[in-house]
């Protein structure tokens, strides 16, 4: 049977510390908040440059038939 040592150099690790854990749970939602915010500007972004395209074009088209 193999002897397991769990940290051989006597090293804190702080993926066993429950505050370290807390720490990271707490700050997965204020991310997905961020990357959530950037979705909604850009797609708020892609329907306005669509709204101008349109218009632009309509502006053309009937400039061209005058």
């Amino acid at each position: 049977m193999a002897n397991h040592t769990p940290n051989p150099d006597n090293n804190y690790d702080p993926a066993g510390s429950t505050q370290m854990f807390r720490a990271f749970v707490d700050e997965r939602p204020q991310q997905a908040a961020e990357v959530q915010r950037a979705e909604s500007r850009s797609r708020v972004g892609l329907i306005v440059g669509l709204i101008v395209a349109v218009v632009v074009i309509v502006g053309v088209v009937a400039l061209a038939m005058k």
